[in-house]
């Protein structure tokens, strides 16, 4: 399954793997990852990529956005979030 979709400049594309719910969001050419266990209950990793070094692990999905923009150099407000997407977090 995967989904994407843009707004504000930013791309952002959902996606399961076999291991992980993966958003990864693009803008500039600058990327940020927000990757949770396939089951949903794990805390979130926020990379530079999909593949990319983990930086910070958060409970909360507002938190992770919050460093996502901020690796992206946006506002939160200006990320768009899929709505397969939407119940990442704990």
């Amino acid at each position: 399954m995967s989904d994407t979709t843009a707004a504000n400049g930013v791309t952002a594309r959902y996606e399961e793997t076999d291991e992980e719910r993966l958003l990864t969001f693009s803008a500039d050419g600058r990327t940020a990852a927000v990757a949770q266990n396939v089951d949903g209950y794990a805390m979130l990793k926020v990379r530079t990529a999909p593949d990319g070094d983990e930086l910070e692990r958060y409970y909360g999905f507002d938190m992770a956005l919050d460093h996502a923009a901020e690796l992206l150099g946006v506002e939160v407000h200006d990320l768009p979030v899929p709505e397969d997407a939407a119940d990442m977090g704990m």
